[in-house]
């Protein structure tokens, strides 16, 4: 009897007899796994808050001492608490050294039948340099070729603002998130491309308004391929 009603759950529960049983009773092994998962995000996410507010003291300090050196007056009303707002943004813009893509990825990946091309385009990016901890900010474009493989794709968002809130330069963060593509998924190649402006270029230095930083990374069948490299390249050119 009890086998006979687990066989009537199968295309609920992906065939598995045990699982089916467990799902008959309101919970599978996969949701107790993903719970499971969930508390130690969970706890790693408190511990890491805890470390950020530890810190936090120590950065506001910091910043006072800096306005300081700028010859401000840190006791006149409109600084009271910038140097606490300008600490607590300086860890919200580098939060990515708390992260890795397999807090992000865990359950998104998904077997699938498809060889195409996957592109995602136009993924916005703000980072800070880390020549003179200014911004730059622009457009990220990632493509990949699945191998039997796929990830959700608004994973693809969260590798990038994982590698950007950090202190960077683009063609290390261009690197980065294509290695971490290709490390997730094992895809047969990952291409990515940033356009960027950089405000140490553009608010000093040469001051040049309009200028524009591009950078890729190519791996595997867009590097070795000129045709799906340049495929990719024509379906993420701006109209």
């Amino acid at each position: 009897m009890e086998h006979q009603k687990a066989t009537e759950l199968n295309s609920l529960c992906n065939g598995k007899i045990v699982t089916e049983y467990l799902c008959r009773n309101g919970f599978s092994e996969l949701s107790v796994e993903s719970k499971k998962v969930a508390v130690q995000h969970k706890n790693e996410t408190s511990r890491k808050e805890a470390e950020d507010e530890s810190r936090l003291p120590a950065i506001e300090a910091a910043y006072t001492t800096i306005l300081r050196g700028l010859g401000e007056n840190t006791d006149r009303q409109g600084l009271l608490k910038t140097p606490l707002r300008a600490a607590k943004a300086m860890q919200f813009l580098t939060k990515g050294y708390h992260e890795t893509i397999y807090d992000i990825l865990n359950g998104a990946i998904f077997d699938e039948d498809h060889e195409e091309m996957v592109i995602v385009k136009d993924i916005d990016m703000f980072s800070l340099c880390e020549h003179h901890l200014v911004p730059f900010f622009g457009k990220v474009h990632i493509g990949y070729l699945p191998s039997k493989k796929v990830v959700g794709l608004s994973k693809l968002a969260r590798i990038v603002e994982i590698y950007s809130r950090r202190l960077q330069v683009q063609e290390r963060l261009t690197k980065q998130i294509a290695m971490a593509i290709s490390e997730a998924l094992q895809p047969v190649g990952v291409a990515v491309v940033i356009e960027a402006a950089h405000m140490c270029m553009v608010m000093r230095g040469v001051q040049k308004m309009n200028s524009r930083t591009v950078t890729s990374a190519m791996l595997g069948l867009f590097r070795e391929d000129p045709k799906t490299r340049e495929e990719f390249l024509a379906l993420t050119k701006s109209a």
